[in-house]
């Protein structure tokens, strides 16, 4: 008899069940976002070692530019975010896209401008952000490097740090090269595997050993340089939505570590650039 009450019981009961879970929310879908590695087209020199870049405005630098941009527009991005500051911080949206003219690109070599807008207009996204964060006044520089390099010149270390410099100079010598035999799209997909993320995150680590007892540059800057990073993530958090399809294009320094913002921030889903930048 228990049996059969127990099953009557079940029997009433699963139409109740069913239909709370056809009444449960679904979960809302990942904000999938791809970081894309760049190099600075146009030569501005902001950074400790710079690459000198051949000019991408030549016809055959538009015609590659064209074959990347295509490439990374089978992502079929929802938005766009670039490495600019906003104008206004209360919708992060970016000054110069409105006015982008594609006559333009002939002419201004600005990475955001032949690969960001480029890709913008290919793909009809309107939401174009600029999400980067720069020093503020009264703060610390995001980047003090001249307190390291002070450090180590009067530490007995100037010639380690001028020997990481010249590591990464080579580098970029091999980058200069490269550029007269591979395509833009060959080349970003080299910038973006995972194993350059990483090698750039421990250029950064490497900082570390600079600094004695109190005083520590190397700790100082890379945690500056973190906070920088998770400013960035942060503001494209406030403009994301769900199920977004969003293209973060920052200078290649920054890859590793708003990869690991985008990897270990629930909700969010790292797309790799290299699977579309690599295909046939």
């Amino acid at each position: 008899m228990m049996k059969l009450l127990a099953a009557i019981a079940a029997l009433a009961l699963a139409p109740v069940a069913a239909a709370a879970a056809a009444q449960a929310p679904e979960p809302p879908r990942p904000i999938q976002v791809m970081v894309l590695g760049v190099y600075h087209m146009d030569n501005p020199g902001r950074d400790v070692n710079n690459a000198r870049i051949d000019p991408v405005t030549t016809p055959e630098k538009q015609t590659q530019m064209v074959e990347a941009v295509e490439a990374l527009a089978r992502f079929e991005p929802t938005a766009i975010a670039i490495e600019r500051v906003a104008p206004d911080p209360s919708t992060m949206l970016d000054a110069g896209w409105p006015q982008y003219d594609p006559a333009t690109l002939t002419t201004n070599a600005d990475e955001r401008v032949q690969l960001g807008y480029r890709l913008a207009s290919l793909t009809h996204v309107d939401r174009v952000y600029a999400v980067d964060e720069k020093d503020r006044e009264g703060q610390p520089s995001y980047f003090p490097y001249g307190d390291l390099v002070s450090w180590a010149d009067a530490n007995g270390k100037k010639d380690v740090l001028q020997g990481m410099n010249a590591e990464v100079q080579a580098y970029l010598h091999e980058r200069e090269v490269e550029q007269r035999s591979r395509s833009v799209q060959q080349i970003l997909a080299a910038m973006n595997t995972e194993q350059m993320a990483q090698w750039n995150g421990s250029h950064y680590y490497r900082f570390l050993q600079f600094g004695g007892g109190d005083v520590l540059p190397g700790a100082e800057l890379n945690g500056r340089w973190y906070t920088r990073n998770a400013m960035i993530f942060a503001k494209l958090m406030q403009v994301a939505k769900p199920g977004d399809r969003i293209v973060l294009m920052f200078g290649a320094g920054h890859a590793y570590w708003l990869r690991h913002f985008v990897q270990t921030t629930p909700g969010f889903e790292l797309i790799e650039p290299t699977a579309y930048l690599s295909a046939d």
